[in-house]
């Protein structure tokens, strides 16, 4: 892995900067724990039985950031990035043909979308659109989500990189 060059969430910023610290702290360690690995280690499911990859894992996280912020918050009718009516997991079935360069740039896509997103709203404004369970969001409440989601899949991407090659750490 190459020298960690994540940002310290601050200590005592005011709620906002804190919970887009840490969703930003989060998203760089999931980039970090990719890096120097090439394509083939990327598509390793090192845990059998399960499929789970750190490719995949990054093609899950576009998928989620695109669902909340664009189609939730924003209401925005967007097509799954990978996902399909066959195979609503196609984000974590990766394949050989699948790649680094096209899922790093998809998740940079969908990360700065939604930067934008949650620049142009505040914590309590509420989603435009409903979760198929019909619940409306804050967008104080996304960000904590996706904190929430982040930290787990970094769980994950911990146990994956160090049966890969070793490499441990934060």
């Amino acid at each position: 892995m190459t020298t960690d060059t994540r940002t310290e969430p601050s200590t005592t910023a005011g709620e906002r900067a804190m919970l887009e610290g840490f969703l930003d702290y989060h998203r760089e360690t999931l980039i970090m724990k990719c890096s120097g690995l090439d394509d083939a280690q990327l598509r390793t499911a090192a845990l059998a039985p399960s499929e789970l990859t750190l490719l995949g894992l990054v093609r899950h996280l576009a998928e989620v950031e695109r669902y909340w912020f664009r189609e939730i918050m924003e209401d925005e009718d967007l097509p799954d990035l990978y996902s399909t009516e066959e195979d609503r997991d196609r984000d974590f079935h990766v394949t050989a043909q699948d790649t680094w360069a096209e899922a790093h740039a998809t998740w940079l896509t969908q990360v700065a979308d939604a930067r934008k997103v949650t620049e142009a709203h505040g914590l309590d404004d509420l989603s435009l659109s409903r979760s198929r369970g019909g619940e409306t969001f804050s967008l104080r409440w996304i960000l904590t989500h996706m904190i929430e989601e982040y930290a787990r899949h970094n769980g994950h991407a911990d146990l994956l990189r160090e049966h890969i090659d070793g490499v441990t750490g934060e």
